[in-house]
């Protein structure tokens, strides 16, 4: 029997090159290239398996049925989905974007696909969209931060399930991250606004009060910084906002409407400092000439703004390829890193300078 007939008895129906308006079948590509089902079939499970002069029949035949395999049958013979997930707080902030949009690259050169969930800085609700992306099957699983539900981590270990922490960077983690030291990202812009003779600093931060493990590492990044030069961050300069350019023009209004108003405010997102800026030029302050302002992301338009924004750049599409290929190396059993550590540099630009000399009361 060749490939041929044999594709025609598998199929148990008419096959050819035109099987109508139904679905077309793995037997209809092996009818049009020529081969047998179990080739046809090797080519989507093992296409190192298939000689390239096959693979390029089968290849063909795809593309002009445009055959899209099923994914559930698939499943069944190699027990994968070739699919990942990828549960983020939220995409409105852009990094996170950007980390996404380069873990689906990197998977797309794969083959693989993604699936992608948000957590609204929740670990309940992380927790719930990680098991529902196991329910539906995912091979493996990237999440934010490095403080979970209880039990997550545990679940996913039991159920030999890859995962990995992104956006964090813990050298005692016990489970597998790729990211960076929040702490360290802030402390050494604190210290390069110190450098500069500030002392009178505060923050505007967010996710304080909510599940965030990342934004308590910033503003302890500023707190150590400033012990480091005897002196303290008074409560009454750490402003907390939801995240918003609106948010930032509100904790920035807070903090002016003091008698002896900060020479510097630190922010934890771009977002807040874009805001900060932008109520700047309402109220006619001088940025830098009579307050510095630093950003936490390095987002593309605030390289655009008036003064550009110096800020702690955040390696987002770095994490979310790494975090790719940390999985795909694990499903494949292959060797790993456990923890990497990615740098987050600074982008000095026009919003920082030495402090103003003042003879007190608000600024106006």
């Amino acid at each position: 029997m060749t490939d041929r007939d044999s594709a025609h008895g598998e199929d148990g129906a008419q096959g050819g090159r035109h099987p109508g308006h139904r679905r077309p079948t793995l037997a209809d590509v092996a009818e049009v290239a020529g081969v047998s089902t179990a080739t046809v079939s090797r080519f989507f499970t093992s296409p190192e398996a298939v000689s390239p002069a096959l693979r390029g029949r089968v290849g063909s035949a795809v593309k002009e049925l445009e055959y899209v395999p099923d994914a559930s049958a698939r499943a069944l013979v190699t027990g994968r989905t070739n699919t990942l997930g990828f549960v983020v707080p939220t995409l409105d902030v852009a990094p996170f974007a950007a980390g996404v949009q380069a873990f689906q690259s990197r998977l797309a050169a794969a083959d693989y696909t993604s699936l992608m969930a948000y957590s609204n800085y929740d670990l309940a609700e992380e927790a719930r969209q990680v098991r529902a992306l196991i329910a539906r099957g995912v091979d493996g699983v990237v999440m934010v931060g490095i403080e979970h539900a209880p039990g997550l981590t545990e679940f996913l270990v039991e159920r030999n399930v890859p995962f990995v922490n992104t956006w964090v960077f813990e050298p005692a983690a016990e489970h597998p991250c790729i990211g960076f030291d929040n702490s360290e990202a802030m402390r050494k812009m604190a210290r390069y606004v110190l450098d500069m003779g500030h002392r009178d600093i505060a923050i505007i931060v967010g996710g304080l009060d909510d599940e965030n493990d990342r934004a308590r590492g910033r503003i302890e990044g500023l707190r150590r910084a400033m012990a480091e030069r005897g002196l303290a961050l008074p409560p009454e300069r750490v402003v907390e906002r939801r995240y918003g350019v609106t948010d930032g023009r509100d904790a920035f209004r807070q903090l002016m409407a003091v008698t002896s108003p900060p020479t510097a405010i630190l922010c934890t997102s771009d977002v807040y400092a874009i805001g900060a800026l932008l109520e700047c030029h309402r109220m006619g302050i001088g940025v830098p000439e009579e307050i510095s302002i630093t950003g936490f992301d390095d987002l593309e338009i605030s390289r655009h703004m008036n003064p550009p924004l110096t800020a702690v750049n955040v390696p987002a599409a770095e994490m979310g390829r790494l975090a790719a290929e940390y999985l795909l190396a694990r499903i494949a059993d292959q060797p790993a890193a456990h923890l990497t550590e990615l740098d987050s540099v600074l982008s000095i630009r026009g919003t920082v300078a030495p402090p103003p000399v003042r003879t007190g009361g608000p600024l106006p």
